[in-house]
């Protein structure tokens, strides 16, 4: 008989799964919520998890009693109840364990780029005109990147790309990352304050922990360079929702670029797609960033591989 392994996410993650299982597990696809993932969670050999909108809490592990390892296809893992899987012995893995894969997949940047050009042209703003059936270019003067600064919190694999991205625009670079491997010559280190205080872009890349949880505070948000472009792919805790708010209501912050905010997937009453939908200096994406066909069936097969690894082991 045949493992079961639920699958959550994009079709082809799916396939790519399907196929690499296909002489060890039956890989069930089922629908990114609550009730269809404890549904099926009870027969449960292994969950491959390429979406990250359900959270698996203690009451979902308890449910679970073949369960053996969650494989995420993703970096971050903190919709997990770690403690009860920790508890169980149920191995959680996620792509931080795989540096080399992650390395040239650069969807995650891209939109990061994607998300400042468009903050910096107004281009939201600029098509919406045109399709109202203007022509005043007047409404929409942009920002030249060349000779302007970009900031980047975390220097990991994604500041990376960012770096080079910047220096290919002209542009000086400074980082903060005091867990940085190597940082290249065309970029400064500094200090978090003085990158707030200093750059006209700034973006950021950290995994949230408990470390980095209200890292780009209400306060060092205060302090941002007048006019400054905001950008976060990362997750919506490392910002300060409310301080993110008030630069952004007072004109302060030029503007900002979302991927990620608090409490997604359920947004309808957050206050900054409240805000976002009033006013056009807040551009906000579901969580795109790593949603890229090409991408997710590379990583896919990496989490169904560790899934393999461990229902082997587990004979």
């Amino acid at each position: 008989m045949k493992y079961k392994v639920i699958y959550m996410g994009g079709i082809e993650g799916f396939e790519a799964a399907r196929v690499e299982l296909a002489d060890t597990a039956e890989v069930i696809q089922v629908e990114a919520n609550t009730d269809c993932l404890n549904a099926y969670i009870g027969v449960a050999d292994a969950v491959i998890d390429a979406s990250m909108k359900v959270k698996i809490d203690n009451a979902m592990v308890d449910s679970a009693p073949r369960l053996k390892v969650i494989s995420c296809a993703t970096t971050g893992s903190d919709h997990i109840d770690r403690e009860s899987v920790d508890a169980r012995g149920i191995n959680v893995n996620t792509l931080k364990e795989d540096r080399e894969l992650l390395q040239n997949l650069t969807p995650a940047a891209e939109l990061s780029w994607a998300l400042l050009m468009a903050c910096a042209r107004k281009l939201p703003q600029a098509l919406k005109h045109v399709k109202s059936g203007e022509w005043v270019r007047e409404c929409f003067p942009g920002t030249m990147l060349n000779g302007k600064q970009l900031g980047l919190i975390g220097f990991g694999r994604i500041g990376g790309w960012m770096a080079r991205y910047g220096q290919a625009f002209g542009m000086t670079v400074v980082c903060n990352d005091p867990y940085a491997e190597s940082i290249p010559d065309f970029v400064q280190s500094v200090s978090l304050e003085r990158l707030m205080e200093s750059s006209d872009f700034i973006s950021v890349h950290v995994h949230l922990s408990d470390d980095t949880r209200d890292l780009v505070n209400e306060g060092l948000l205060c302090e941002v360079k007048e006019g400054a472009v905001l950008i976060n792919t990362s997750r919506g805790d490392i910002i300060s929702q409310n301080g993110l708010l008030k630069v952004l209501e007072s004109g302060r912050l030029g503007a900002a670029g979302l991927d990620v905010i608090q409490g997604e997937p359920d947004i309808d009453q957050n206050p900054l797609v409240q805000y976002a939908r009033e006013h056009d200096n807040l551009l906000i994406t579901p969580h795109i960033g790593g949603f890229s066909p090409d991408a997710v069936t590379v990583v896919c097969k990496r989490a169904a591989e560790k899934v393999r690894k461990v229902l082997g082991e587990s004979k």
